[in-house]
């Protein structure tokens, strides 16, 4: 059994499944709603002259941001944990394959039920809010969509990568939301922490241009910097470019030189969270005793 029939037929058991369905249904609901609002009533998101096609789109990284973490956990957490902790990964197991197939039929899997939820979230939010502006920039608008589907498909990787290192559902679950708190959430004092430590337990007075590069750890952080990268026009017009880190200090990014001051960098950033998760995942998979 190869890895693409593994996920086929896990997509395929996904698709069957409520719990995928209440995922669509609920980001549809979020992108109107939310949409509407940015649409209707700018100023409540600091668009005080009013709402613009730029501005949606940052506004949607923001939403696809925390939603694809947070979503990624439901899907992705039991992929491997819970069929170990049945054991029906021994059944799986006995036909003709072998653990990287079903690891990698599992993160390809995973990630196609994440990308098609998100997908038909994001088709409805942009057109959605197309409409209401009566606006639309088609390039952009493709590549944004697919840089987010990109962005989905490495946090599914991430999670099965994190569920494959346990064979227990319970501990499966808080691992992927222990990364989830630590890089999504509490992530913005690292920075800190860092230039406190190597400065002797003391804040200079301005902080080095490094910490940039240090902020763009979490996938979110990384995400936000390559929609900058490759819609650079967007981004000046959205006024979204990250010009600061997220502790508040003034970091120049949009000088190419050094490399890990641009916004590029984020590019280089998810690339690694889709390899060293994978690597990690499907090495401890490998050695577990199932």
């Amino acid at each position: 059994m190869t890895w693409l029939a593994i996920a086929k037929k896990d997509f395929r058991d996904a698709v069957q499944s409520r719990a995928l369905w209440a995922l669509v249904a609920v980001f549809v609901l979020l992108s109107l709603v939310s949409t509407y609002a940015y649409v209707e009533v700018p100023e409540m998101f600091g668009e005080s002259a009013g709402a613009t096609f730029a501005g949606l789109v940052f506004f949607t990284v923001g939403l696809t941001g925390l939603f694809v973490p947070l979503a990624a956990v439901v899907v992705c957490y039991k992929s491997l944990a819970g069929e170990r902790e049945l054991g029906s990964i021994k059944l799986l197991l006995s036909l003709p394959t072998n653990r990287l197939n079903v690891f990698t039929g599992k993160v390809v899997g995973r990630a196609a039920v994440l990308m098609f939820g998100l997908g038909v979230g994001l088709l409805v939010g942009v057109g959605f809010g197309s409409v209401l502006l009566g606006t639309l920039d088609p390039v952009a608008t493709l590549v944004f969509i697919l840089v987010t589907l990109g962005f989905a498909a490495v946090y599914a990787g991430i999670m099965v990568g994190l569920s494959a290192t346990t064979g227990s559902t319970s501990r499966a679950t808080t691992v992927a939301l222990g990364f989830f708190v630590v890089f999504e959430l509490f992530w913005d004092v690292v920075p800190m922490a860092f230039v406190y430590v190597v400065n002797g337990f003391s804040l200079p007075s301005t902080m080095p241009e490094w910490v940039f590069l240090i902020g763009q750890v979490p996938p979110s952080s990384a995400y936000l910097s390559t929609v900058v990268a490759l819609l650079p026009r967007i981004a000046e017009a959205a006024g979204a470019a990250p010009t600061q880190t997220d502790v508040g200090v003034e970091v120049a990014v949009l000088d190419p030189d050094p490399f890990y001051l641009s916004p590029e960098v984020g590019i280089v950033v998810l690339a690694l969270w889709l390899v060293i998760p994978f690597l990690i995942g499907y090495y401890r998979f490998n050695i577990a005793d199932l």
